[in-house]
């Protein structure tokens, strides 16, 4: 038996050990945040408390809320497994996440706070058709979800199956479901209310916690980072190579390319995503909009700054074949990283490895429901309220909706989420960065910014950006043809990169342009007007 899987049975054994310690965190945390949720939810009166909250949040507020709906188990338990496998490569995903905030900041949230009143598809409706928009804002917003969602449910699995011992696939998926479960009655009952109190909860546990291993790695190396990273590059077995580019993303010209397709995925990702964007409504104006973005990015700024602590850390103290025994995509990597630092024979260890975990396991609750909650919202408020029912719903009709389609996503995301279980959990969040990138950014940024756009264009460029960034993805390493894969026996993948954005971003502008120069509809100038001086000084703004 090799020592690295001894090591993980010893991990695995450790946490049996104090197993009554472990399940008394993740059951207070339930307990806590179910608690929050029901208050919340008494508190939850019509479709505004729903769906924006009152719009009665703080700056700051929300912006720790947001950093809570940020910081993703991709931030916590990806990056750090990322980083602990390549390197510098994969302390990309850490840049690219941060960077991305200033496209938000710059571009979007201000604008989109003043125009429109729950969802993307209020901002694209305001001046073109409303049916064809809002069906497809609200179809974008649930596939991008869905992509989202699905790495959410992969570090549930992978986390909790580490702490119970769970090996088999069939406890696995059950693990899956019951976080599915869980989200669903959060949204339910809670609506926008008690997913934010949950987020803001979980954030102030994530950069505990963080902050906690952190500084127990720094003081392992008396605070010399130097010192950290080139005990990181000798474990990790591939020398000053791990501190530099090119270990994961330049053996050949095609990684390189995936390198670059990434980057741009991440930068812009942010900006189109629809469980960040819903959170500028829940503010009382743009103002706070702005000043919530601001508290956003340095939240997350400071917490990306310590995945250099959590990465390195785990590549310097933990072997390679360990992290990758106990999971192939390295997601494990942070709680094996505070198993370590306390001890592996230690209760301080088991202490460590549960409070980290439960964290994790919190981080993955919060992001759920708020991903949830934006796709629910956009079904119920676009597809179901102003398509199907042609804008005659009663607010308690469109809240109902809401909730059916919460159990809907529920669903279909535990059957995913199970397939996707084994898959590093960064990189399924940056397949979602890139389907909102082409789908959902091109189609923001012209509604606001270009007097000519139309209804066809944003139609084009809706379902363009989404049909091609699903489609490569669909065909792409991620879903066969590689050991990693998600069905790992079949090989139907021709597009050789494991990210489409460097193609389905541009595509997504593309088909934005096209469908409007191609358009013979006739642009309202009056309703631009409004929209310009709506969205710039949040004139009429709800």
């Amino acid at each position: 038996m090799s020592p690295a899987i001894t090591h993980v049975q010893l991990a695995a054994n450790e946490a049996s050990e104090h197993r009554g310690l472990i399940i008394t965190l993740f059951a207070l945390f339930v307990v806590a945040t179910l608690g929050i949720t029901v208050w919340a939810g008494r508190q939850t009166k019509d479709a505004a408390d729903f769906y924006a909250g009152g719009r009665q949040f703080s700056a700051f507020q929300n912006g720790l809320a947001v950093s809570g709906d940020y910081m993703s188990a991709a931030s916590f338990l990806g990056i750090a497994g990322a980083i602990a496998l390549f390197g510098y490569d994969g302390f990309l995903y850490s840049i690219g996440f941060l960077v991305a905030w200033l496209v938000a900041l710059l571009l979007v949230a201000e604008p989109l706070r003043n125009s429109g009143r729950y969802t993307m598809g209020d901002v694209l409706a305001y001046r073109m058709r409303q049916r064809p928009v809002r069906t497809a804002a609200g179809t974008s917003t649930i596939v991008v979800s869905i992509f989202y969602l699905l790495a959410q449910m992969a570090g549930a699995g992978v986390l909790v199956s580490l702490l119970l011992g769970i090996t088999s696939d069939a406890g696995k998926i059950l693990i899956v479901a019951l976080v599915g479960i869980l989200m669903i009655v959060y949204v339910s009952i809670g609506g926008m209310k008690g997913t934010t109190w949950v987020q803001m909860v979980k954030a102030v546990l994530l950069i505990g916690g963080t902050l906690l291993i952190t500084f127990l790695v720094l003081l392992k190396f008396n605070f010399n980072i130097s010192d950290l990273l080139g005990e990181a590059a000798e474990n990790s077995g591939k020398g000053a190579a791990f501190l530099e580019p090119g270990l994961q993303y330049g053996a050949t010209g095609t990684s390189k390319l995936d390198f670059i397709s990434l980057g741009i995925a991440l930068v812009l990702g942010t900006a189109g995503l629809p469980h960040i964007l819903i959170r500028f409504y829940t503010v009382p104006n743009a103002k706070a909009a702005r000043k919530s973005v601001n508290w956003a990015i340095g939240i997350i700024g400071g917490f990306y700054l310590m995945t250099i602590a959590l990465g390195f850390g785990a590549a310097a103290l933990i072997s390679q074949d360990e992290i990758i025994a106990s999971n192939p995509s390295g997601n494990t990597a942070a709680p094996l990283l505070a198993l370590h630092l306390g001890g592996v024979d230690s209760a301080w260890g088991a202490i460590l490895l549960a409070t980290i975990s439960a964290v994790a396991f919190a981080t993955i609750l919060a992001v759920v429901a708020g991903l949830t909650l934006a796709s629910s919202s956009s079904f119920a408020h676009d597809i179901y309220a102003n398509v199907i029912r042609k804008g005659k719903a009663t607010e308690k009709e469109e809240m109902r909706a809401a909730r059916w389609a919460t159990v809907f996503i529920g669903v279909v995301s535990i059957a995913l989420g199970a397939l996707a279980r084994d898959l590093n959990v960064a990189g399924l969040v940056a397949l979602a960065f890139a389907v909102a990138a082409s789908a959902n950014l091109p189609t923001i940024l012209y509604s606001l910014f270009w007097k000519r756009f139309t209804t066809q264009g944003a139609l084009w460029s809706i379902y363009g950006g989404l049909i091609v960034a699903v489609g490569l993805v669909l065909f792409s390493p991620v879903v066969s043809g590689d050991p990693k894969a998600m069905f790992p026996d079949v090989d139907f993948a021709w597009f050789p990169l494991k990210n489409p954005g460097i193609i389905s971003i541009p595509f997504g502008f593309l088909m934005g342009w096209l469908g409007t120069v191609l358009s013979k509809e006739e642009p309202d100038a009056k309703k631009y007007a409004e929209l310009e001086v709506r969205s710039l000084t949040g004139t009429g703004a709800h």
